[in-house]
């Protein structure tokens, strides 16, 4: 894949690169694994030395896939694709990436797409992964410079994601929200996350979009900061545990059995087209069926 960059002063290649998120990693695999650099179309080096106005071209070697991946095929919901991106609406139940426990994944299910398609670049690279049993949209590069390119952005908070949530407590909850509480692991569980004097940081807002019978509340959640778990530790904290989520004691009698949790809202900024990139998405049946039935003060019981 080529990329061009101009030079506005007199700076060497690899820092003119580097601007341009190009890590000491990634020129090292253009110069080992068959890329190039050149310089007003001349082969050059890492260390020439540009002046103003030298256009600079960067051939990054294509990225095989990596064989211990099993190309699953299966129906993907693409919201948006270019050369460079991917976005996906991941229903639950399926884990974002291989592991123990998990190995029907989306990103064996992409593995077979690109294989389909005969994309050069094979590699999954995923920006903003989601648990298995939280559905919406997810965020994948299609090359190993597009991941880089997001990784400030991640490390920022900048990339936008916002999730619907069906939570239920005791009372109602305030219109607007903010709950700022350290989260940790639980001492009896790797699995488990607890809010704890000495965990890390974490903080959630949120704004009640409804009110439904039972205590239940549609919030619309933005993270603050990137914890596992967060959402559902910090609903949990406060007395209202999302539907669902038997782990976190959300109640398990009204019709979903997996936590209620989706994103529906993802937004970027796409450095290769320089604008922002926003995606939407509707709730999901099991949502809606819930609703539904309080409305209709449907017991599931």
């Amino acid at each position: 894949m080529r990329f061009e960059f101009l030079a506005s002063r007199q700076v060497k290649v690899k820092t003119l690169l580097k601007e341009h998120d190009i890590s000491r990693g990634l020129l090292a695999k253009i110069k080992y694994k068959g890329g190039n650099i050149l310089v007003n179309g001349i082969e050059q080096n890492a260390i020439y030395l540009l002046q103003a106005g030298d256009l600079v071209t960067v051939d990054i070697p294509d990225e095989p896939a990596f064989e211990k991946l099993e190309a699953i095929k299966h129906p993907l919901t693409i919201v948006y694709e270019d050369d460079h991106f991917l976005a996906l609406n991941k229903p639950h139940g399926f884990a974002s990436i291989p592991s123990v426990n998990h190995s029907n994944t989306m990103a064996n299910f992409v593995k077979a797409y690109y294989l389909e398609q005969g994309y050069p670049n094979q590699q999954i690279h995923i920006v903003t992964r989601l648990d298995r049993d939280t559905s919406g949209l997810m965020l994948l590069a299609k090359h190993g410079y597009a991941h880089a390119r997001l990784d400030k952005q991640l490390q920022a908070r900048s990339i936008e994601k916002r999730y619907y949530a069906l939570v239920a407590g005791p009372s109602d909850l305030p219109d607007y929200g903010e709950i700022i509480a350290p989260i940790g692991r639980s001492e009896d569980s790797i699995i488990t996350r607890r809010v704890v004097a000495d965990g890390k940081y974490a903080r959630t807002t949120y704004q009640v979009v409804a009110r439904y019978p039972k205590g239940v509340h549609l919030v619309d959640i933005r993270l603050q900061t990137g914890r596992t778990h967060q959402i559902r530790v910090h609903f949990a904290h406060i007395g209202f545990p999302l539907l669902g989520d038997d782990l976190y004691g959300g109640r398990l009698d009204l019709g979903i059995t997996r936590q209620a949790l989706h994103c529906h809202s993802l937004s970027f900024y796409n450095p290769f087209t320089k604008s922002i990139s926003r995606h939407t998405n509707k709730l999901t049946d099991d949502f809606d069926s819930v609703i539904i039935d309080l409305k209709k003060g449907v017991n599931k019981v």
